[in-house]
């Protein structure tokens, strides 16, 4: 059975809809959008299957432990690019699963389910661990002002799903029965290594080299769709299944969880840049051979969080989680801002001094709106001309730096006050950094304005070794009622 090559695409231009605050789109204001499709390696334009609706998914997280800020930068990228589409006029529908079931701890189909590994560090069933990390990941994205996707999904609630495609795979030739265990027969696909156009030896370059090789596999890219208790016996959660008591693999979920939630083709699918393979590889494999013809027709991957030791994960080095983050006093939509500054397609290296650079940018933006009066008209020429550059920087591949950056330079522009802020409104519908929250520290711009300049004052007398000046700006801050914590990541402040 050959699949079906990818379809030819044209361009689309779509019309953006009226704002939610009321400010119209430039009248006859047309936006491109285009983007890099992992598949094609291309950046290409965006042309849904049904005109004006879009189809989206997203890998959702695997609940056995907190997310770490490292994935936590691939949801911000994925919210942001949703929110462009609905902010360009598309209908999207968006769907994510939770993973709380058949993810193995190795990069083969070997190894613990990291459910089960979850529970016995925390002594809890399965579904206990599910549970409160599924809230922990949801409290996570609140915080980063991550749109809860429309449909979630978690692994454990489709098991009947699973099973009816394995037994459609199996009837068409797809799979097969070995050692108690159902695998995808990669060898059926004239092009299984499509999405990375590499051979299957340059695929398993990478991949954990002390993962042990599955006897039972006839070729060595071949997957499992459905483990049975020949091969884990400690599995807690089994179901029945024409194979046996048996719980199914990682990779299938994503795929029936999409099927069934958006149909038999969908627009967009998203991810790290580290599901390329196996899982997207493989969900695309098993995928077109159970409906016979293209599924996915763009796929948006986000690239690493890096530190100074590498990319980030929970096993190395400190576990940097949103909450250890606010521990340290950042605000986490500091965070999203650092996000947003760097290209998604582009590994981003993190370090404290540059999250605390960050959050002091950051701060300066939210005062500088706050300062706003509602006062003036609208210019609507100057008006149409920004939410254009905007538009037009997320219509180049997402361009979050360069939008961010016509932010700042309508901030700086002569015009209205009201034009500004109706501007910024239109803006946070897609940058969802919090610019109108109004803080106790933000309730009074221009002390805000007065204490970050001593602040920095002080930091310039402490350089010079004048700590006499020093000690007298933090006594005068203190008369004030302003409170000045020194720390690695700098100075903190806060009323008393």
């Amino acid at each position: 059975m050959q699949l079906t090559k990818q379809q030819d695409s044209f361009i689309l231009f779509a019309k953006a809809n009226v704002s939610a605050h009321g400010a119209q789109m430039g009248a006859g204001m047309e936006n491109r959008m285009e983007i890099y499709n992992s598949l094609t390696k291309k950046v290409e334009p965006f042309v849904p299957n049904e005109d004006g609706k879009v189809k989206m998914y997203t890998c959702g997280p695997t609940v056995y432990h907190f997310a770490h800020i490292g994935n936590l930068r691939s949801y911000i990228m994925e919210d942001l690019l949703e929110k462009t589409l609905r902010y360009l006029g598309y209908d999207v529908k968006r769907v994510m699963n939770i993973t709380d079931v058949g993810h193995l701890s190795g990069d083969s189909d070997d190894g613990e389910d990291k459910m089960l590994k979850g529970a016995r560090r925390e002594h809890k069933t399965v579904m206990e661990i599910a549970g409160f990390y599924t809230d922990a990941f949801f409290e996570d994205c609140k915080k980063l002002h991550i749109k809860r996707p429309d449909v979630v999904e978690p692994a454990t609630g489709c098991i009947e799903e699973f099973i009816h495609m394995v037994q459609t795979l199996l009837e068409k030739g797809f799979a097969y029965e070995m050692g108690g265990n159902v695998y995808f027969d990669t060898s059926k696909l004239a092009n299984y290594h499509v999405f990375s156009g590499q051979t299957e030896e340059e695929l398993l370059v990478g991949v954990r080299e002390d993962v042990e090789e599955d006897s039972n596999k006839k070729n060595k890219s071949d997957f499992v769709l459905w483990f049975t208790k020949s091969k884990f016996d400690a599995q807690e959660l089994k179901w029945e299944s024409p194979w046996g008591m048996g719980y199914p693999g990682w990779h299938i979920e994503c795929s029936c969880i999409s099927i069934k939630h958006l149909g038999e083709y969908m627009d967009i699918h998203c991810g790290g840049v580290d599901n390329i393979f196996p899982h997207h590889t493989n969900e695309i494999a098993q995928s077109e051979a159970y409906l016979g013809h293209k599924w996915c027709n763009y796929w948006f991957h986000v690239h690493h969080l890096n530190d100074q030791t590498g990319k980030m994960s929970k096993s190395k080095g400190e576990f940097l989680t949103v909450s250890l983050l606010e521990e340290k006093g950042y605000n986490p939509l500091a965070y999203r801002l650092f996000c947003l500054q760097s290209h998604y397609r582009k590994p981003l290296m993190f370090s404290y001094e540059a999250l605390s650079n960050m959050e002091t940018a950051y701060n300066k933006l939210v005062n500088k709106i706050a300062g706003l009066r509602e006062e003036g008209e609208i210019e609507q020429d100057k008006f149409e001309a920004y939410q254009k550059r905007f538009a037009d920087a997320l219509c180049d591949d997402l361009n979050s730096s360069m939008a961010i950056t016509v932010l700042y330079d309508m901030l700086k522009e002569d015009m209205t006050d009201r034009t500004k802020r109706e501007l910024a409104k239109s803006f946070e519908e897609v940058l969802s950094l919090g610019l109108f929250a109004v803080r106790k520290e933000e309730e009074d711009p221009e002390l805000v304005a007065y204490v970050l300049k001593r602040i920095e004052e002080r930091t310039a007398a402490k350089k010079a070794k004048d700590f006499k000046t020093a000690d007298a700006i933090r006594d005068e801050l203190s008369a004030k009622g302003i409170i000045l914590e020194d720390t690695r990541e700098g100075v903190k402040w806060k009323k008393a």
